[in-house]
C-alpha cells in the first residue's frame, strides 16, 4: 500500500517528536529577526533653546547606511548647524536575508519530512534511499544553521554598535561642536538575541537529530545475535 496511511505513532518517537521541534523553533528563528523593528535617536543642544531629537526607526533588512540623520528642517536653527545627512554606517542585508530565508526553507522542509513520517512511514521505512536522502540533508541543514547563525549573530553585533553611541561619536556635525550632540538610549535589541540564541538552539536540534535519522538507513546495522541454529555441536570425542 502506498497512499497516505495517518499515523500518530512516528510523532511520539524522537524522530517524529524532535522534527516537530524544529518546525517550531524555525519560526522563532525567521519571526524574530524579519519582524524586528527598533528605534535610535539623538538629542542636539541649541543655543536658542530649541533643542531637538532625532529619532530613526530601523528594521529588517537592515540597510542602515540608507538611514540619515539630518538636514534640519527650513525654518529650524539649532547653531546655524546640520546642513547635509549623517548617514548610518554599514549593510548587514545579506545576513539577515540568509539567516530569515534559511529558516523559512527549514520551516518548509519540516512540513514535509513531517507529512512523510505521519503518512507515509511505511513507504519510508520500506525504501533504503528515503532515509539516507533525510540523514544527508539533516547534517548539511545542521551546518547551513552554524554559518547562518554565525554570521547573522556577528551582524547583529555590529547593528548595535551602529545604532549606538557611534551615531555621535562617528558624525562630522558632532564632532565640530563638543556638547552638541547626545545618545538617547531607546534601542530595543531584545528580539535580534532572541534570534541569534534561536537559531543556536536549532543547530543543537538538528545536529542531535542526525542521530536518530542515521538509525533509519542502511548504514546503521543492529547488533547481530547468534542463531540458535548457528550453534554448533561439540566436535565428537576421541575413540
Amino acid at each position: 500500500m502506498s497512499g497516505f496511511n495517518l499515523d500518530l505513532g512516528p510523532a511520539k518517537e524522537p524522530l517524529g517528536f524532535i522534527k516537530f521541534l524544529q518546525w517550531i523553533f524555525s519560526i522563532f528563528a525567521f519571526a524574530t529577526c524579519g519582524g524586528y523593528s527598533g528605534k535610535t535617536s539623538i538629542f542636539l543642544t541649541c543655543r536658542n533653546n530649541q533643542n531637538v531629537t532625532w529619532t530613526q526607526d530601523f528594521f529588517y533588512p537592515f540597510r542602515l547606511s540608507k538611514i540619515s540623520f539630518g538636514p534640519l528642517e527650513p525654518g529650524m536653527k539649532c547653531n546655524n548647524t546640520w546642513t547635509k545627512p549623517d548617514y548610518l554606517v554599514g549593510d548587514f542585508s545579506s545576513s539577515a536575508e540568509f539567516f530569515v530565508t534559511f529558516g523559512v526553507l527549514v520551516f518548509l522542509y519540516c512540513i514535509a519530512a513531517l507529512i512523510l513520517y505521519l503518512g507515509y512511514m511505511h513507504l519510508y521505512r520500506g525504501a533504503g534511499k528515503l532515509p539516507m536522502v533525510d540523514f544527508i540533508l539533516t547534517v548539511i541543514i545542521a551546518f547551513l544553521w552554524l554559518v547562518s547563525t554565525s554570521a547573522w549573530a556577528k551582524a547583529v553585533v555590529d547593528i548595535k554598535v551602529s545604532t549606538g553611541p557611534s551615531i555621535v561619536t562617528g558624525s562630522h556635525h558632532c564632532n565640530t561642536q563638543p556638547g552638541f550632540c547626545h545618545f538617547n538610549e531607546i534601542r530595543r535589541t531584545g528580539s535580534l538575541n532572541v534570534s541569534v540564541v534561536v537559531g543556536f538552539l536549532n543547530l543543537i536540534l538538528w545536529a542531535g537529530s542526525a542521530w536518530f535519522v542515521y538509525k533509519e538507513t542502511h548504514l546503521h546495522s543492529p547488533p547481530s545475535s547468534a542463531s540458535p541454529n548457528a550453534i554448533s555441536s561439540p566436535p565428537p570425542s576421541g575413540m
